[in-house]
C-alpha cells in the first residue's frame, strides 16, 4: 500500500496522525506520513512516533520506490502492531534547516542555468551543508561566486515560494522545468511544481520554505573540479 506523503502538500506540518499498516522488526510503515525520506537529494527527517505512553525515536526514513511505502526506522524495539493509531512528531529544527538549504540550492541552480546554461548532474542537501554538481567546462570560481551573490539578492528580495501541481503534459511544456542533466521527473500523471517567483520553476518533490527571506544568507564554502566538465559547489546558510 502506497504511503500518502503529507509533506508534499505542507512542508511546515510538524505533527500528524496516522495508522500503522505494517511492522517489520524495527521498521514501521504508516498509511500516511509527514516524515521526508532520503530522496531527491535531500536528507531524511528524524523525530518520534507516539502511542499512549510509548515513544519511538525515528532515526531514519526510507522510500521503497517499488511499492511507494515510506519506511520509518526506529531506534530500538517496536511494540506497535498493524491498526494502531500513532502521532508523528517531526524534528523541526532539522527539517527547517533542510528546507532552507533546499530552497537555496534551487536559487543557485536557477542562476547557473539562466546565466551559464549549466545543468545539475548531482547533489545532496544535508543539515550542515549542501553540495551541487554542474556540467560546466570552465573551472572558474568567479562563476559560483556570482551565482551565490545573485542567489542572495533573491533572498533579500523576499520572494514567495509557491508549491502546486500540474499535469505532466502541462509541466513539461515549461522551459527550464527540468534542470537535471541526466534524469527526468517520474512517469506520473501530475508533477509537483516548486516556483520561486520571478527566478525559478522546477518539478520537485522535497520540502521548501514559503519565502526566500527565511533562508538568511547563503555562504559559499568551496569549489571542486570533479572531472572535465563537472564542477561541485559546497555551500551553507
Amino acid at each position: 500500500m502506497q504511503t500518502k506523503l503529507l509533506y508534499l502538500y505542507d512542508s511546515y506540518l510538524r505533527e500528524f496522525e496516522a495508522e500503522v499498516v505494517k511492522i517489520e522488526e524495527n521498521k514501521v510503515i504508516l498509511n500516511q506520513t509527514a516524515f521526508h525520506p532520503l530522496t531527491g537529494g535531500v536528507a531524511n527527517d528524524t523525530g518520534y512516533l507516539l502511542k499512549d505512553n510509548e515513544k519511538y525515536r525515528v532515526i531514519d526514513v526510507k522510500l521503497n520506490k517499488e511499492t511507494g511505502e515510506v519506511i520509518h526506522i526506529i531506534d530500538g524495539e517496536v511494540k506497535l502492531k498493524p491498526g494502531d493509531k500513532v502521532k508523528g512528531v517531526i524534528d523541526w529544527d532539522r527539517r527547517y534547516r533542510l528546507m532552507k538549504l533546499h530552497t537555496a540550492a534551487h536559487l543557485i541552480a536557477a542562476v547557473l542555468y539562466r546565466d551559464y546554461n549549466a545543468l545539475i548532474t548531482g547533489g545532496h542537501v544535508d543539515v550542515e551543508k549542501a553540495k551541487e554538481d554542474f556540467n560546466l567546462e570552465k573551472p572558474d570560481r568567479r562563476i559560483f561566486e556570482d551565482a551565490v551573490r545573485k542567489a542572495n539578492e533573491a533572498v533579500k528580495n523576499k520572494l514567495p515560494v509557491k508549491i502546486y501541481f500540474l499535469t505532466r503534459e502541462e509541466a513539461m511544456k515549461i522551459p527550464g522545468i527540468v534542470k537535471l542533466a541526466e534524469r527526468m521527473p517520474p512517469e506520473v500523471k501530475k508533477l509537483r511544481i516548486v516556483e520561486i517567483e520571478g527566478v525559478d520553476i522546477q518539478a520537485d518533490g522535497g520540502p521548501h520554505v514559503k519565502n526566500t527571506e527565511e533562508i538568511g544568507e547563503i555562504k559559499l564554502l568551496k569549489i571542486e573540479n570533479k572531472g572535465r566538465t563537472k564542477r561541485r559547489i559546497y555551500f551553507t546558510i
